[in-house]
């Protein structure tokens, strides 16, 4: 056995720096040792209730999934990588052989294994942990003098990616984006990057709308006060796209009321689980077209590509760095967002 020391969740504010074992790495697997991982929404989500949308923690969880680090140990073949090499984890295990995957659509595998989820019981291990096992297919190798944060943070942009891509041709069009938490700062950039001509943020809190205009929004919107200022730009200047991000009720409804009429709605932020309160009339009436867009697909490669050439500086989201053994003071800044936007945990 190989001891480790991982970011445990037991329930709900119960986040656990513990102890534990790893088996023997099994064939065909890559053992990596931490070097960064960003905390995500989803992982807040996590520490706060125990679950994130209808996914329910119930059994201790090792929280993680934007991970990058270095491979201590290989069983069996893997090609294109050795020991030594530094990699960014794409935390999906898709199976390749059901309709979804065979379809091109592995996001939407139907046998999907994702690192520090429960959407399986028994639940799939994260990356929160001083070692942890993947396979070789997860890990994409990276350059030596890559920052270990920046090649975790391939995660958020893959489904920053894979959003915009669900949002059809972007260019020339006029975009709002509801929340300004790292999913968001990152699909603005991405959509810029996909030739939108105009982006609008909007939030409920100053702190991250003003990170918004430094990273190029070309308006935000505070609508903490009420949404007269929005529905006065969308009047000005109607929104082709909405893309929803906060994952709230209230933004999706607002999304609608404000996307112009035959415009598109990209839902990307985790709702929360049951039943929602949606004006489902505005929908038909609008004849919008409302998308759903879940995690990621071949957009993680390419997400590390754009990181490794310089032409997304995922760092310029993060505000702040904590060892992995402080993980539980991290959660907690990370969930203040008048201090934070992104917080990375790091091996030391």
């Amino acid at each position: 056995m190989t001891g480790t020391v991982a970011a445990t969740l037991f329930g709900a504010e119960d986040l656990r720096v513990v102890e534990g074992d790893l088996a023997p790495l099994a064939p065909g697997m890559v053992r990596v040792r931490f070097g960064a991982g960003g905390i995500c929404g989803s992982d807040m989500h996590y520490f706060r209730h125990g679950r994130t949308g209808d996914f329910v923690v119930r059994s201790p969880l090792i929280l993680g999934h934007e991970v990058a680090g270095e491979i201590v140990e290989i069983a069996g073949a893997a090609p294109g990588l050795a020991v030594g090499d530094r990699v960014a984890v794409n935390p999906s295990r898709w199976c390749h052989r059901c309709p979804r995957c065979l379809k091109g659509r592995e996001n939407l595998c139907e046998n999907i294994y994702f690192m520090g989820s429960a959407s399986k019981t028994p639940h799939m291990q994260g990356g929160f942990a001083s070692l942890f096992d993947a396979t070789a297919e997860q890990c994409v190798k990276v350059p030596a003098t890559l920052p270990f944060a920046a090649a975790a943070l391939a995660e958020p942009l893959a489904v920053c990616l894979h959003a915009v891509a669900r949002a059809g041709d972007l260019r020339g069009r006029n975009v709002v984006l509801f929340g300004a938490g790292p999913i968001g700062l990152l699909t603005m950039i991405a959509a810029r990057r996909a030739g939108a001509a105009a982006i609008a943020v909007v939030d409920i809190a100053a702190a991250p709308l003003a990170f918004a205009t430094r990273l190029g929004a070309d308006r935000i919107l505070d609508i903490s006060g009420g949404t007269g200022e929005l529905e006065a730009a969308a009047a000005d200047r109607p929104f082709d796209v909405a893309m929803e991000i906060s994952g709230t009720a209230a933004g999706l409804a607002t999304a609608i009321e404000t996307v112009r009429r035959g415009g598109t709605l990209v839902q990307i932020g985790n709702l929360p689980g049951g039943p929602l309160p949606v004006p489902a009339n505005k929908l038909m009436a609008k004849e919008l077209d409302l998308r759903g867009s879940f995690r990621f697909g071949p957009e993680f490669r390419e997400a590390v590509d754009l990181i490794v050439s310089g032409e997304i500086d995922v760092l310029g989201i993060v505000t702040g760095y904590r060892p992995l053994s402080d993980a539980p003071a991290a959660f907690r800044l990370a969930l203040d967002r008048s201090q934070s936007v992104k917080v990375v945990l790091t091996a030391a």
